[in-house]
């Protein structure tokens, strides 16, 4: 084992960071686990210290900083490159001449996987388009994108995703009935037991179908819409006439608020308060549920079963204790990233199995041991399998412009 690992080994960590490709789902790096498989964490598998682990840390407070409620938007003074003056190892890419095709790269195994300098150049090819003309990726678009999975997300859909809008789908009776006519696997406890159960009751595709089916209701509202009264007046009829529980959340909820707090409505060059020229889009976040401080050590280990369930009714999740926290260690050296986010934008393909997500490893730093940030484009299942470091997958809904091409309806994994 090298120095860097065995410094690691010995240090419990929470790592915050977006998952990588590759990478294993359980972090176990010292050894054998309750109830689990041996297998490496990222850390250890990516050869990190824990110095590196702060940095990550580090990095990620600074972006959801930008992505708080309430902050003033980041400017750019002239010559500034970046949205921080804080020194650390994330490198804004350069630019990619927008005459450039990207270089080819194909899918593996549910999964393409590209540099982010080729996903610029494919984005600039593909989805740049504002107004029918591409564009070259900005430097603040540039500087989105370096953070990672959530900068994919960030650069397509505007602002840093807020994830007010959030749905899921949740099997209570399934649940009840499990606890009640199962038992834990050997060696397993009590926490890990309900906790697992809670986790298998989930059923990701339902959460994902439930936000398009939403997101589908909202865009027909939006349509000839040049108000947002109109649009409301649109929407409760849509929700009205397919009899969903939706209609009657209050007019003050995050539901019925959405457009009217989405940035870009309110711009000159976006919606211009003109809800028919915006569009529901689609992302997903994958986290962890055990956040709170005040529950359980087992709770933080293994889950918290009564955390971010949906309303059984509309499929809401409410987000607001979603803090970024990450799985507590369960055993010396074990490091869990915080949280995964995928950009799906506004598909038409019908089979969820054939949409595609994209996503990325960890933020880009070139230059130090973490290295360079990798783009993925991941089939469904590959997306909503996630990893042992999650166990709540959220879908949400943002609104663009749809003179943005940020969210076309047909996406094609890698490049020929």
């Amino acid at each position: 084992m090298s120095q860097r690992r065995k410094f690691l080994a010995f240090a419990t960590v929470g790592a915050v960071m977006c998952t990588a490709g590759f990478m294993p789902t359980v972090s176990q790096a010292a050894g054998n686990s309750e109830g689990g498989e041996k297998e490496g964490s990222y850390a250890e598998t990516h050869d990190l210290t824990v110095a590196d682990v702060k940095s990550i840390n580090a990095l990620n407070a600074r972006g959801l900083a930008v992505g708080q409620p309430g902050k003033p938007r980041a400017e750019f003074p002239p010559g500034a490159s970046s949205l921080f003056r804080a020194a650390d190892d994330r490198v804004t890419p350069p630019a990619e001449p927008l005459n450039r095709m990207p270089d080819a790269y194909q899918p593996y195994g549910g999964r393409a996987t590209t540099v982010v300098g080729n996903y610029i150049r494919k984005w600039q090819q593909v989805y740049s388009q504002r107004d029918g003309k591409a564009q070259q990726m900005t430097a603040e678009q540039r500087e989105k994108l370096s953070y990672g999975c959530v900068g994919v997300t960030w650069a397509n859909s505007g602002p840093y995703p807020t994830n007010s809008l959030a749905f899921a789908s949740f099997d209570e009776n399934k649940y009840k009935n499990d606890l009640k006519n199962t038992r834990p696997r050997s060696g397993e406890t009590q926490a890990e037991f309900e906790g697992r159960i809670a986790k298998d009751n989930f059923d990701e595709a339902k959460g994902f179908k439930r936000a398009r089916d939403v997101a589908s209701t909202m865009n027909k509202a939006l349509e000839n819409a040049h108000d947002e009264g109109t649009y409301l007046n649109n929407l409760k009829t849509e929700l009205s006439n397919s009899k969903d529980a939706l209609l009657y959340e209050d007019s003050r909820s995050n539901f019925y608020s959405a457009l009217r707090n989405t940035p870009s409505f309110k711009e000159r060059d976006g919606g211009n308060y003109d809800p028919s020229k915006m569009k529901a889009v689609v992302y997903s976040k994958h986290f962890w549920s055990g956040q709170d401080s005040r529950s359980s050590s087992e709770k933080r280990k293994f889950g918290d079963p009564d955390a971010f369930r949906p309303n059984q009714g509309t499929g809401l999740v409410d987000m607001s204790q979603d803090r970024n926290v990450p799985r507590s260690p369960a055993n010396p050296g074990e490091g869990w990233v915080n949280f995964d986010y995928g950009w799906f934008g506004a598909q038409t393909e019908a089979d969820a199995d054939k949409t595609i997500w994209t996503h990325a490893n960890h933020y880009h730093a070139p230059n130090s041991d973490l290295g360079a940030m990798q783009v993925y484009e991941s089939k469904f299942r590959n997306w909503s399998a996630g990893y042992a470091d999650f166990d709540r997958g959220a879908y949400m809904i943002t609104f663009i412009p749809k003179s943005w091409n940020t969210a076309p309806a047909k996406v094609m994994q890698g490049w020929s």
